[in-house]
């Protein structure tokens, strides 16, 4: 695993990020970016399925912020893998990475399996398992913003 980390470290997309002017920037700031996408969506779905909001359907609302959120990860992935490139060694060791990644790979999952089996616009889900998803959601998605926050406060 280590040589795999120096190998992403030493690539040249890590090189650039390093000694580019501007380039961490533009990186971070489309990280931040994606996460904006992904988290306000799955947040404003999560609690129109807790219950706030019952005035607006959901099938419409999750038809909106479904795509939304799903553009948002892919942002955010997509720019967070090149933030990591920088410091791969370091980030793969922090117990708060790999926290966060944990908490990524699940409320994604978590998404998926719920969109799978109650369809697109959740219309086959019994309201029990929707307030249930959103609270798993909201925990992995706040907790994964709260992990990689606390990322740029600790050594080693």
């Amino acid at each position: 695993m280590e040589t795999l980390l120096a190998a992403v470290e030493a690539s040249g997309t890590a090189a650039a990020l390093r000694t580019g002017r501007w380039s961490y920037a533009a990186v971070n700031a489309a990280h931040i970016l994606g996460i904006a996408l992904l988290v306000g969506p799955i947040m404003t779905l999560d609690l129109r399925m807790l219950g706030l909001w019952r005035s607006v359907p959901l099938a419409p609302l999750a038809v909106v912020l479904r795509p939304v959120a799903a553009s948002g990860l892919a942002v955010a992935v997509a720019a967070g893998l090149a933030l990591f490139s920088v410091q791969a060694a370091h980030y793969g060791d922090l117990a708060l990475f790999q926290a966060k990644l944990a908490l990524i790979i699940a409320g994604a999952g978590g998404a998926l399996a719920l969109h799978r089996a109650a369809g697109p616009t959740l219309e086959r889900a019994a309201p029990g398992r929707l307030r249930l998803h959103a609270l798993l959601s909201i925990s992995c998605w706040l907790g994964a913003l709260v992990c990689g926050r606390l990322i740029a406060f600790v050594e080693g």
